[in-house]
């Protein structure tokens, strides 16, 4: 595939004015980031309640947690798949990274940070659930403006009690002369919505429907907000879940954090989304069980899996 020049994920500015509920600014926000989300499966957010502070913050209070032995590391371990520690392998040795299950709550936070540091830190701990709760605040938002756009507002509050979340935090070293500089293969995620944040290394990249490759310039107020798969399907189809990659660039590493939300509840396309026009395409299922399909085959992971899964 090519990377397409010229060509940029589209931008949405999400300030104080136009995330009020209610107003003409809520309203044509909402229908901007719903016809993305249906064009490309992600857009770029400005997000002016996370200060780049609390950016430089996060990224100074993870480096450390790198440069643990790897045995420390190996603690943060789960039975839910991608849920623990990953470590660099064979398929992508640029990558490595752990998993904080439900991050928004400061005690899972602190069971977290336990593993890694008997003795405890309190500054990774304030400074990580202060990042998870914002940027849980943008999801959280940004899912009811897409309720509210396609008119089925009604199931938003059902959605957020069912809302569970995973923070997943990397780190993509530089690669060496002899290495491919390819830091996460292509793949779709399998999760609702994921909202990325990285350092001032570029490095993420999304496929457009047409093939072509768009790459992505950070800045500490800026997140990625990406549809997944159960987005997909619980949309009948409208919403498109893009592949995307990691491609390193540069000498430095990249340090990244993916907010992944999903929910425990069965997920099935609301009544009003299924017409003559948009018949209806996927079976109710569940997050875990689209989740462990996926993992039962790696070569799943460059492709659609939602539709051999509960597809009709």
């Amino acid at each position: 595939m090519v990377t397409k020049t010229g060509q940029k994920l589209p931008t949405i500015n999400l300030n104080s004015t136009n995330l009020n509920p209610g107003t003409s600014s809520w309203v044509s926000t909402s229908n901007k980031i719903r016809k993305a989300l249906e064009e490309y499966g992600c857009f770029v957010a400005m997000y002016d309640k996370f200060s780049v502070d609390l950016h430089n913050k996060a990224v100074d209070v993870i480096k450390p947690m790198f440069d643990l032995p790897n045995e420390v590391k190996a603690r943060n371990c789960s039975d839910l798949p991608y849920h623990g520690y990953y470590k660099p392998g064979k398929v992508m040795p640029l990558l490595e990274s752990l998993g904080i299950g439900n991050a928004p709550i400061i005690d899972e936070v602190h069971n977290f940070a336990n593993l890694l540091w008997p003795n405890g830190n309190p500054l990774f701990c304030e400074t990580i659930h202060e990042y998870a709760t914002k940027v849980a605040e943008l999801e959280q938002g940004v899912i009811r403006m897409v309720f509210e756009s396609y008119g089925v507002e009604k199931y938003y509050k059902d959605h957020l009690d069912s809302k569970t979340y995973l923070l997943r935090i990397a780190k993509y070293r530089v690669p060496l002369k002899h290495e491919d500089n390819i830091g996460a293969l292509g793949h779709t995620d399998k999760n609702f919505i994921t909202i990325l944040h990285e350092n001032d290394v570029n490095g993420l990249e999304v496929q457009t429907k047409d093939g072509h490759w768009l790459s992505f310039d950070s800045s500490p107020q800026s997140f990625v907000v990406m549809a997944g798969e159960p987005f997909l399907a619980w949309s009948n189809n409208r919403i498109h879940a893009p592949l995307h990659r990691v491609i390193m660039k540069g000498e430095k590493p990249r340090y990244s954090f993916a907010l992944f939300s999903t929910t425990k509840d069965t997920i099935e396309t609301p009544k009003e989304l299924v017409d003559d026009e948009h018949p209806l395409q996927f079976k109710p299922f569940d997050y875990m069980g689209l989740l462990r399909f996926y993992t039962e085959d790696v070569t799943r992971m460059a492709v659609c899996t939602i539709k051999d899964y509960c597809g009709l």
